[in-house]
């Protein structure tokens, strides 16, 4: 097992504060809900809640060990062939690496003096050049079991360019091109519905650089009838809530955008459809609605897929007066604290959703994410004279930001406790968009990026729980000074300040009858493992990583969690549940077996 962490019961009733699963039957009764980060006593499905996991990594594959940044994102799971499909966009065209899984073996897969795996025992045997027959760079890709379908999320050069999704014929010994099908602007994620009959698209419409050109987001769909893939997709925007940003804003939705400037000679104005960036896809286990996440809009976009009338659910905020975080990256360690008057915008990136009692539940990896765009300018003065606000060597001059450090803001009287320097919040990055209620120039309150958490959602946009200030005590428990560290190097502490141990990556698969939902963390490179069969109980089982940690190494092992597949045991080729994550950083893929220790 490769530093894999197993934490004793009596450390996870600590840290998260959960009552032990009870030992009665096959159905038991469900427990009661309880305040936030507290679980009450649950029944279980015929195996016991609280049963030790066995984590063991038993694949790992590196494309483009040379340059490996970007090799292997995205990744999915083809039954059939168990085969593992992952996007490579580390060289300068895109394509789609296949690593056969068939004849796993776990030699060779020694750790190194830090205890960490860098060895290898999968590699790609066929490529597919997406280029070939799709311009454009991969984003994201999906396979569709029924028809045996490879969908492929391709993105054009510029803002205003249509994306495509390309098809591919997975049956045969070697892909095939089908077709190309045209979606929106930036096609961010692909998913099919779980029957196959449809394809859903997150389209980002991300801006300009300069916000000359700002697409608006959107969502298609695709019909699949009979294995036949229809030649136009349905779109679906979101013009209707243009009239409406005031309405969102108080649901808890975000909009921050330079509306009312000009910039490089024009003059920006902004619509709730330009605003909206959808990022990814979730479609309920029923096939009938898709679940949307609006990362930097704090929300939710709700289709449903009959008739493909659509609705928008905001989050809201996470209050951190009651919890604790470590703010600063200055501060010399570990300093958790609580901060009344700061809350956190979820922001989620990956999305899963689940059935449970007949109701849909919606599972979120809040990430968080601000907005910082740059166009080209020669030098600080043509960066002001075309309405930047800055110029960097290296950036370009910045068109937008709503990003900014606390201690640069002139808190309000409420924040008198606090220093507003590097040893408490004041390294901290917040928006400036929103706190200042009055327009007076002072912040009342501060909201952040992410909420350093995963949550689960019910179909209305009500939060049924939310792993509060978990993530970072867990971490900061196994790794000590070394956790938020960078997903590139070690340094401890280094990410305190901006969104933590960012939770980016998630999954749900079914271990011997108990759903676990998997989140993977960005910067530090680990995977949090909770039992979420039952949403109004749900607890903290696991922790694992392969990562080294030592300060002044060089990082090595499985960097930057960016995507994640689950392979059921009935589709394994070890017979057992798996777990495969595309490491963004370290261009590696990982396969983990998930079983329950004997």
């Amino acid at each position: 097992m490769c530093k894999h962490i197993l934490l004793t019961l009596s450390l996870l009733t600590i840290l998260s504060g959960c009552a032990l699963d009870g030992d009665d039957g096959i159905t038991g009764m469900d427990g009661q809900s309880g305040a936030q980060g507290t679980v009450g006593e649950a029944g279980k499905d015929g195996i016991d809640g609280n049963a030790a996991l066995d984590i063991t990594l038993v694949g790992r594959g590196v494309l483009n060990a040379q340059s490996p940044e970007g090799a292997a994102e995205i990744v999915a799971y083809h039954a059939k062939k168990q085969w593992i499909y992952a996007i490579n966009s580390s060289g300068e065209t895109a394509v789609v690496d296949i690593l056969p899984m068939t004849n796993l073996a776990q030699t060779g897969l020694t750790k190194n003096a830090q205890g960490v795996v860098t060895a290898t025992n999968l590699n790609s045997t066929i490529t597919i050049l997406l280029n070939d027959h799709t311009p454009g760079d991969a984003n994201s890709i999906a396979i569709d079991e029924n028809n045996q379908l490879l969908a492929v999320a391709m993105a054009s050069g510029g803002a205003s360019e249509v994306g495509k999704i390309a098809f591919y014929d997975i049956a045969g010994d070697i892909p095939s091109f089908i077709k190309n099908v045209e979606v929106g602007a930036l096609p961010d994620m692909v998913t099919f519905s779980h029957d196959g009959a449809k394809v859903v698209v997150a389209n980002e419409g991300e801006p300009a650089g300069d916000y000359s050109i700002d697409p608006e987001g959107s969502i298609s769909v695709i019909a699949v009838t009979n294995g036949e893939i229809a030649d136009t997709a349905t779109h679906i925007g979101f013009s209707a809530y243009n009239n409406k940003k005031a309405e969102l804003e108080d649901q808890g939705m975000m909009f921050a955008n330079p509306s009312g400037r000009t910039i490089n000679g024009q003059l920006i104005n902004t619509t709730v459809a330009m605003d909206l960036e959808p990022e990814y896809v979730t479609v309920s286990n029923d096939n009938r609605y898709a679940y949307v996440s609006l990362q930097e809009n704090n929300g939710l976009a709700v289709v449903d897929l009959t008739d493909h009338s659509i609705k928008l659910l905001g989050l809201g905020y996470k209050d951190w007066s009651s919890l604790t975080m470590d703010a600063s990256d200055k501060d010399g360690g570990i300093n958790f604290s609580s901060y009344p008057g700061l809350m956190g915008m979820y922001q989620p990136d990956t999305v899963a959703s689940y059935t449970w009692r007949g109701a849909n539940f919606i599972v979120t990896a809040n990430e968080g994410d601000g907005r910082e765009y740059f166009f080209a300018a020669k030098d600080s003065a043509e960066c002001v004279n075309k309405g930047g606000l800055e110029f960097d060597e290296d950036d370009g001059c910045l068109a937008y930001t709503d990003e900014v450090r606390a201690k640069d803001l002139k808190l309000a009287n409420n924040f008198a406790y606090l220093n507003n320097d590097n040893d408490d919040i004041g390294r901290l990055k917040v928006t400036t968009v929103k706190g200042d209620a009055d327009n007076d120039g002072q912040y009342e309150q501060l909201y952040t990026y992410g909420a350093r958490s995963f949550s689960i959602w019910d179909a209305n946009g009500l939060q049924v729980f939310d792993s509060g200030d978990q993530v970072a005590r867990i971490t900061a428990s196994v790794h000590g000074e070394a956790f938020n560290n960078d997903e590139d190097e070690n340094e401890g502490d280094t990410r305190s300040d901006a969104k933590g141990a960012e939770p980016e990556a998630l999954t749900l698969g079914k271990v011997g009858g108990r759903l676990f939902a998997f989140i993977g963390l960005e910067r530090m490179g680990g995977v949090m493992v909770y039992d979420v069969t039952n949403p109004h109980s749900v607890h903290f089982v696991d922790y694992f990583f392969n990562r080294g940690t030592v300060e002044g190494e060089d990082v090595s092992g499985d960097l930057a969690p960016e995507g994640m597949a689950f392979v059921s045991a009935e589709n394994s080729v070890t017979g057992k549940p798996l777990l495969i994550i595309g490491n963004e950083i370290s261009g590696s893929i990982a396969v983990w077996q998930i079983g329950y220790a004997e």
